[in-house]
C-alpha cells in the first residue's frame, strides 16, 4: 500500500505545482524530466531507487495529466469566450439560485468539438422558473471565469466551470423533458428538501437549516455567514465530513458498524447525499473516506490512513486538477490531517485526568466532560493545519473558535438529523411536521445567537492585515509545529504559555499606539468604496462604511475595531447616501454597538437613508440629521463637520469634515465634485492641511486645483479598488504630484494608517 502512497502523494504535489507555480508551457517538459529521472533511478541502489522512482513517476503523471486536461477541457472552453452574443442551445443542470442581481443557474453547453462544458448563467427573473433537464435556445455572451475585478480568480475553475454566460435577449425556444432523467434526481431531491424546510420552519431559521443540510448558503444572510466564519464554526454550514459522519453514525447505530447492510446502505446514501448537496470537493473527500473506512473491515484489512488520504486526493484531482485551488478542498484535507495527527494524542492525555465517577450523576457529569474534551481535541486537531490556510485565504484568526465549538457543536447532530427527518415528513404531511419544526427552531436560534454574541466580543477574531499580528500568527504556528514533532520532550503547558505571552505582547504593541497617540487615521481597504476610521485616546469615529462586494465593509471596519479591543463605535458619520459610502452599515450594526450616527438631512425618500434610520431605531442608536455645521471633540482631537453645500445629487449634497489634532489637520470631502469644492474653499475657513482623503476615489471631477492651492496638503490617500471608471484618474495623480503630495493608495497598499503623536 505504501507504494501507492508515494505515487499518489507525488501526483497530487505535481498538480499543485502545475496550478499554482508552473506556467502551462512548462508542464510537458517537467513531465518528461520526471519520467527520465524515474527511469534513471532504477539503476540506483535497491533501498533508494524504489521511493525515488515512484515519486518521479507520480510527478510525471501529475504534470502530464494537468497538461492534457487543460488542452482537452479548459483551453477549448476559453476559446469560446467572445464579446459578441451567439445563439446557443443549453441544458439546465439545476434549479436557479437567487443572487443580489437576479439568478444564477448552471447549464451544459456542447462546444464546437462536441465536448460538453459546464457554464454558469447569470440571468434575470425570466429564468427563475427553469428546472433540471430543460433545454433552451438563447443569445448568449460567454466570458472566461478565471478573472474577476481584473484579478486572477480560481473559484469557478475549482468547480469545473470555465465559462460565465450572460443572456443578451429573450429565450428563443424552451423544451421541457417528457420524463425526468435519473441524472437529475439529486437536484430534484435537493429542491424538494429546501422547499419543505422553507414551508415548515419559521422564516428566521429556515435559511440556516437549508445551509446546514444542503450546503446551499444562497439564502443565508451575509452577516450570519460572516459571524460563523469569524466564530470558527463555518464548517457547520459547509457540507463535509461532519455531515457525512452524522449520516453514517445514524446507520451504524441502526445496523451495526461491521454490517454489510450498513456498507451498502451507507455508501448509497452518502454518495446520493453528496450529489444532492452539489458534490463539492470537501463533500466528495468525506464520501470517499467513509467508503474506505466501511470497506476495510469487510475485506479484513486494516485501514492505511496516509494511503487512503492521498488516494482520495488523487481521485478528486484526476476528475479536475484545478480543484486543488478549492478553498473547501484545502481546508477539508488539512482538517482531516490535523485530526488524524493531533486529536488522538490530546484526547488520550486529557481524558486520563477525568475519573469515571461513582454515582449516577457524577458518571453523567464526567461523560459530558469527556464529550467536551472530544470536541475540543477535534477542534484543536483541525486547527493544526487549517490555521495557515485560513490566514492565507481570509486574513482572520478566530481566537474563540474552540469556545464557540464547545457551546454549539453538541447541538449540531440533533439539528442536522432532526431537520432531515422533519423535512421528509413535511413533504407528505406538512401539518404534522409543523409543531415539531417549531420546537426545533429554539435550539437553532440558540446556535445562531451564541455565535453572534461571541463574534461581537473584542478580540473574538483577529484581522491579520496588521503586520504585527500576522508575524505573531506565523511564529505561533511555528511554535505549535515544533511542539508537535517534539511533543514527548516538551510539556504542552510550555508552548501554550509561550503562545499566550507572545499573543498578549503582540496585541499590546498593536493596540497601544491607538490609545496613547493623539490621533490615528486609517483608510480601510474596502475596494472601490470608502471607509475611514479615526481613533483618539480610545475614542472612535468611522467616516463612511461603503458596501457591496466580496467582503462587506461593515465586517472590515468591525474587524479592525475589534482588533483594537473595542466592540463599540462612538460615532458613525455618513457623507452621503450611496452604497459605496453607506452600504456596509447594516453589517456594521450587527457586529458592533454604534452609539451615535450623523448624516446629512437631504434626500428624505432615499431607500438607503430610510433603511439606516430603521436600523438605528432597532439597535438603539442616536441619530443626528445635519443641516448646519457642527464641531465636536473626541479624545485629543476635534471634528468640524460641514453641512451640505451643493445640490443636484447625493454627491453634491454630501457632508465634508476636517479632523484636527494640534497642528495636524485632515480633510475628507466624500464624493463632492470640483464645483462644490470651490464653494467649500469660498465659504468655509479651511486651514493648511497635512492630509487629504482624496475625493470620489480619484475621479477627475474632484480634487480641483482650487482645493489643493487653498489647503496645500502634504499627504494624500486614495481609497479605490478595481473599477471600470478609470479611478484614480491620471490627471488627478499628476495634479497631486504637482502639488507635492506624498501619495498612498489602498488598492496598492491595503489599509493605510497615519498616526499623530
Amino acid at each position: 500500500m505504501r507504494k501507492l502512497f508515494w505515487v499518489t502523494l507525488s501526483f497530487s504535489a505535481a498538480i499543485f505545482l502545475s496550478v499554482y507555480l508552473l506556467p502551462e508551457p512548462y508542464l510537458l517538459p517537467a513531465g518528461i524530466f520526471c519520467a527520465v529521472t524515474g527511469i534513471t533511478t532504477l539503476f540506483l541502489q535497491e533501498n533508494t531507487r524504489r521511493k525515488v522512482a515512484l515519486a518521479a513517476f507520480g510527478l510525471c503523471a501529475g504534470f502530464l495529466w494537468t497538461s492534457c486536461y487543460t488542452a482537452l477541457f479548459r483551453t477549448p472552453a476559453h476559446a469560446m469566450a467572445s464579446k459578441e452574443a451567439l445563439v446557443c442551445t443549453v441544458t439546465v443542470l439545476d434549479h436557479p439560485s437567487e443572487t443580489d442581481n437576479g439568478y444564477s443557474l448552471p447549464v451544459r453547453l456542447t462546444g464546437p468539438n462536441g465536448r460538453p462544458y459546464k457554464v454558469l448563467l447569470y440571468a434575470d427573473e425570466a429564468y427563475a422558473s427553469l428546472g433540471p433537464g430543460d433545454e433552451i435556445s438563447l443569445p448568449l455572451r460567454l466570458s472566461k471565469s478565471d478573472v474577476l475585478r481584473g484579478e486572477r480568480f480560481d473559484y469557478y475553475d475549482a468547480r469545473g466551470i470555465y465559462l460565465i454566460g450572460y443572456p443578451k435577449g429573450k429565450i428563443l425556444t424552451l423544451r421541457h423533458p417528457d420524463t425526468l432523467s435519473l441524472r437529475f434526481l439529486p437536484q430534484q431531491a435537493a429542491h424538494a428538501l429546501k422547499t419543505s424546510i422553507t414551508r415548515i420552519f419559521p422564516q428566521d431559521v429556515a435559511p440556516f437549516l437549508i445551509a446546514l443540510t444542503t450546503g446551499d448558503k444562497g439564502s443565508l444572510p451575509a452577516g450570519l455567514y460572516a459571524a460563523f466564519q469569524r466564530g470558527g464554526v463555518a464548517h457547520i454550514v459547509a457540507v463535509s465530513g461532519l455531515h457525512v459522519s452524522f449520516l453514517i453514525g445514524l446507520l451504524s447505530a441502526l445496523f451495526g458498524k461491521r454490517s454489510k447492510l450498513t456498507f451498502g446502505l451507507g455508501v448509497t446514501l452518502i454518495f446520493f447525499f453528496v450529489l444532492l448537496t452539489g458534490a463539492s470537493p470537501s463533500a466528495l473527500r468525506a464520501a470517499f473516506m467513509i467508503f474506505f473506512v466501511l470497506l476495510a473491515p469487510l475485506t479484513g484489512r486494516e485501514e492505511d490512513r496516509p494511503t487512503t488520504f492521498t488516494v482520495i486526493l488523487t481521485l478528486l484531482l484526476f476528475l479536475n486538477p484545478y480543484s486543488v485551488s478549492s478553498v473547501s478542498l484545502q481546508l477539508s484535507f488539512a482538517a482531516v490531517a490535523g485530526i488524524y495527527s493531533l486529536t488522538p494524542i490530546l484526547y488520550s492525555r486529557w481524558v486520563k485526568a477525568l475519573p469515571e465517577g461513582e454515582h449516577q450523576l457524577t458518571k453523567l457529569f464526567f461523560a459530558l466532560c469527556r464529550a467536551a474534551v472530544g470536541v475540543l481535541a477535534t477542534t484543536l486537531g483541525a486547527l493544526l493545519f487549517t490555521t495557515p490556510l485560513i490566514v492565507l485565504h481570509f486574513r482572520t484568526l478566530s481566537l474563540l473558535g474552540p469556545v464557540t465549538n464547545l457551546l454549539v457543536m453538541w447541538l449540531v447532530p440533533l439539528l442536522f438529523v432532526g431537520t432531515l427527518a422533519l423535512s421528509l415528513v413535511g413533504l407528505l404531511f406538512p401539518r404534522l411536521a409543523l409543531p415539531f419544526a417549531w420546537l426545533l427552531a429554539f435550539p437553532v436560534r440558540w446556535v445562531m445567537e451564541v455565535v453572534k454574541a461571541i463574534v461581537r466580543l473584542p478580540l473574538a477574531s483577529l484581522s491579520l492585515n496588521a503586520a504585527l499580528l500576522l508575524i505573531w500568527a506565523m511564529i505561533a504556528y511555528l511554535i505549535l509545529l515544533i511542539w508537535f514533532f517534539l511533543r514527548r520532550e516538551i510539556r504542552p503547558a510550555i508552548p501554550l504559555s509561550v503562545l499566550g505571552l507572545t499573543l498578549c505582547l503582540a496585541l499590546l504593541f498593536h493596540i497601544l499606539p491607538a490609545y496613547i497617540s493623539a490621533l490615528s487615521i486609517t483608510a480601510l481597504d474596502v475596494g472601490q468604496r470608502a471607509s475611514t476610521l479615526l481613533f483618539s485616546k480610545g475614542n472612535s469615529v468611522l467616516v463612511d462604511c461603503g458596501g457591496s462586494g466580496a467582503e462587506d465593509p461593515g465586517d472590515v471596519a468591525a474587524d479592525y475595531l475589534q482588533s483594537l479591543g473595542r466592540s463599540q463605535l462612538d460615532l458613525l458619520i455618513l457623507t452621503h447616501y450611496h452604497s459605496d459610502h453607506a452600504g456596509g452599515v447594516p453589517q456594521l450594526f450587527s457586529r458592533v454597538k454604534v452609539k451615535h450616527i450623523l448624516m446629512p438631512d437631504v434626500e428624505p425618500s432615499s431607500p438607503l437613508r430610510l433603511e439606516i434610520l430603521k436600523l438605528a431605531k432597532e439597535y438603539g442608536c442616536d441619530v443626528t440629521l445635519l443641516s448646519k455645521d457642527v464641531t465636536t471633540d473626541f479624545g485629543a482631537a476635534s471634528l468640524t463637520i460641514f453641512a451640505p453645500l451643493g445640490d443636484g445629487g447625493a454627491n453634491e449634497e454630501g457632508l465634508s469634515l476636517i479632523c484636527t489634532s494640534g497642528e495636524f489637520d485632515a480633510l475628507i470631502t466624500g464624493d463632492m465634485n470640483a464645483m462644490v469644492e470651490r464653494m467649500l474653499v469660498k465659504y468655509k475657513s479651511l486651514p493648511d492641511i497635512e492630509l487629504l482623503l482624496v475625493g470620489h476615489h480619484g475621479s477627475r471631477n474632484s480634487t480641483s486645483e482650487e482645493l489643493l492651492l487653498a489647503t496645500t496638503p502634504e499627504q494624500a490617500i486614495i481609497s479605490c479598488g478595481y473599477n471600470t471608471y478609470g479611478h484614480p484618474n491620471e490627471e488627478i495623480l499628476e495634479r497631486l504630484g504637482a502639488a507635492g503630495c506624498e501619495l498612498y493608495r489602498t488598492d496598492q497598499m491595503g489599509s493605510i494608517t497615519l498616526t499623530v503623536k
